[in-house]
């Protein structure tokens, strides 16, 4: 009465022969049905428990990494935008000094001011996020039976349209919270990419049935659960850090004073956050590896994050107690320094990092939870 699956098909289900051939009474069906030979599995309420006829489709996967790859720079360079206050060196958008934006010379940016360089490479670079995410379209529908995921994939096309009409109004308009917004706007899209790569890969179309499907998930709710809040902490903790990053005149000094607080009381919560998934998706035995593995990752991006957000403060504003430490009194801070700006800049794309690291840790989590479901779904009735 209480067998799994793994010893004989339930009488209410039905084995559906495939072109390969079919199966024997005896063989074992694996929930979600098998990949080569075509074997579906139904509900007495003919509901399918199978994977959706899903399958791996590696062009898709590789252009959604692609993808996630190219945002990286896309978004250091947009940090080197703000950090030179470059966002205003090309006057024009969508071209570049009434040229287009491809035929703009490379020897005038290339060699012109460290500004022009930095602001046509950010807008490259963003167009090289647009292709990808035009292929990865074409591709999706020509390739994928997941019609969700394709859906998908055109809302990707449409946030980095999005994006890039944030940043053209920026610059039309020469306002800093169009540059604000952006700037947020930017890790939200390099999350949805990382989500883009983690739901097409071959492990979460797969799901491992046969060998993590079977083992005890107890408690895998909880920590799908704590990794999306650590989720929304973190965007939370930027989005803070961008208050303080775009601060402009009219902020008051009592303002100022409450957003550097609350960034750093977000800092406390997130790293208390971080270390909490982390050792729960150590400790528990049934958390697969493709979990606890970037939940470990998290934990030295956060403390590297805290390492670079003081150099921030200490590079921006000095220490608040210059008495207690004479060598750092006597350090003199230059504006749009080398050493400067790479801390600054550092520091706001990690950020943007730990949000594509803790989208994959919440995805996978969830997916391993949506697997045990699934598998306690097709256990016989007493």
């Amino acid at each position: 009465m209480g067998e799994s699956l793994s010893h004989a098909p339930p009488q209410n289900e039905a084995v559906h022969e495939s072109s390969g051939g079919a199966t024997s009474p005896g063989s074992t069906p694996v929930p979600g049905g098998d990949a080569e030979s075509g074997v579906e599995l139904h509900s007495a309420g003919d509901r399918d428990i199978s994977a959706g006829s899903a399958r791996y489709h590696g062009a898709v996967h590789w252009l959604a990494k692609l993808l996630t790859v190219a945002v990286f720079p896309l978004i250091w360079v947009g940090g080197l935008v703000t950090t030179y206050d470059a966002g205003m060196a090309v006057p024009d958008w969508p071209g570049t000094y009434g040229w287009n934006m491809f035929a703009y010379p490379p020897s005038t940016w290339l060699f012109g001011p460290f500004d022009l360089l930095v602001e046509h490479s950010h807008r490259l670079l963003g167009t090289v996020a647009g292709f990808l995410s035009i292929g990865l379209v074409v591709v999706s529908y020509y390739c994928e039976n997941r019609s969700w995921f394709r859906h998908w994939a055109v809302l990707i096309l449409v946030a980095v349209i999005v994006q890039g009409a944030l940043g053209g109004a920026r610059v039309l308009l020469d306002e800093r919270m169009i540059a604000m917004i952006h700037g947020c706007f930017g890790p939200l899209f390099f999350a949805a990419a990382t989500a883009t790569a983690v739901m097409s890969s071959r492990w979460w179309i797969e799901r491992q049935w046969r060998t993590e499907a079977t083992t005890n998930a107890h408690g895998r709710p909880w920590l799908a659960w704590m990794a999306t809040t650590l989720w929304i902490s973190c965007y939370g903790q930027l989005v803070l850090g961008a208050q303080l990053r775009h601060v402009t005149g009219w902020v008051s000094p009592r303002v100022f004073t409450g957003f550097v607080h609350g960034h750093l009381a977000m800092a406390g919560l997130v790293l208390l956050l971080v270390l909490v998934v982390a050792l729960a998706a150590t400790l528990q035995r049934a958390t697969p590896k493709r979990v606890a593995g970037p939940a470990r990752w998290l934990v030295g991006l956060v403390f590297l994050q805290i390492s670079l957000g003081i150099g921030t403060w200490i590079v921006n504003y000095a220490l608040p107690w210059p008495e207690m430490h004479r060598e750092l009194a006597a350090y003199t801070i230059l504006a749009k320094g080398y050493w400067e700006s790479f801390v600054v800049t550092a520091h706001m794309a990690t950020g943007s990092l730990i949000i594509s690291f803790a989208t994959v840790v919440a995805l996978r989590a969830w997916r391993s939870q949506a697997d045990k479901v699934s598998e306690q779904w097709t256990q016989p009735a007493m």
